[in-house]
């Protein structure tokens, strides 16, 4: 079976909802593969994986090896990788240039890149050059230092026209983070490419989640729009805990 791609994914409007997750191991994406429509090697992973306290901090070469990890994993999911900050917004030639890079090193399907309508020019400026785009509309977590904190977006104009203009320049799927369901819910209908949505409710054409919170990893912090369905660091802690009693008994 071939992998989907980016072209299967747009095509799947109006007739199945999306499966997506957003990881970067590789143990995680083999398992994830064969279930999942879509993956996307997001720059969450400087929270999860690093420990950091935005998506900011994380470098192209490090999503450039994680991206090929996942791919390298992976036979059947489309694979997209976030562009972090400070790798496209100073020009459609600096973006252009990260893209490249990750889909040479990585072998991923496309991109995604956050920044709504006024990054549109640059998303039209990759796809006019064969690199596919995943838009993003809602709340950027890259903007996290300017509107200080993760806040929902409530502004359903902004949302709107940010997702139009994502979809105008050429995106073929747009993620729609961290808004009401009376906003995504007419969102999807007005808009010709599937609509991806975290903490969006159920009114999206797919659905997102960051696998740790997926399966329970971080018991710390559950997010309010998340239903585990693990508690999978109980059961880590209940391995190290056994494993350590043997050693320190023998």
């Amino acid at each position: 079976m071939p992998r989907l791609s980016t072209a299967d994914i747009r095509a799947s409007k109006g007739n199945r909802k999306l499966a997506t997750l957003s990881l970067g191991i590789a143990p995680m994406a083999k398992i994830a593969d064969e279930h999942c429509d879509l993956i996307l090697v997001g720059d969450s992973l400087a929270m999860t994986l690093y420990g950091q306290g935005s998506t900011v901090q994380v470098p192209l070469e490090v999503m450039a090896w994680h991206g090929k990890a996942v791919v390298d994993s992976t036979r059947k999911a489309c694979i997209i990788v976030d562009l972090p900050f400070g790798s496209y917004e100073q020009s459609p030639q600096q973006a252009f240039e990260s893209a490249a890079r990750i889909m040479k090193e990585t072998g991923a399907q496309g991109v995604k890149m956050e920044g709504g309508a006024l990054m549109a020019p640059t998303v039209a400026f990759l796809t006019q050059r064969g690199i596919p785009v995943l838009g993003h509309a809602g709340l950027f977590p890259q903007h996290v230092n300017m509107i200080g904190g993760f806040k929902k977006e409530r502004d359903g104009q902004r949302v709107l026209e940010d997702a139009m203009a994502h979809q105008a320049a050429g995106a073929f799927a747009c993620v729609i983070e961290a808004v009401p369901t009376e906003i995504a819910g007419p969102l999807r209908e007005q808009l010709d490419i599937p609509t991806i949505g975290i903490a969006a409710g159920p009114d999206c054409d797919g659905q997102i989640l960051v696998i740790d919170d997926l399966i329970g990893l971080n018991p710390d912090y559950v997010p309010p729009f998340v239903q585990p369905k693990a508690q999978t660091a109980a059961a880590i802690k209940d391995a190290i805990q056994s494993y350590a009693y043997e050693v320190h008994s023998s």
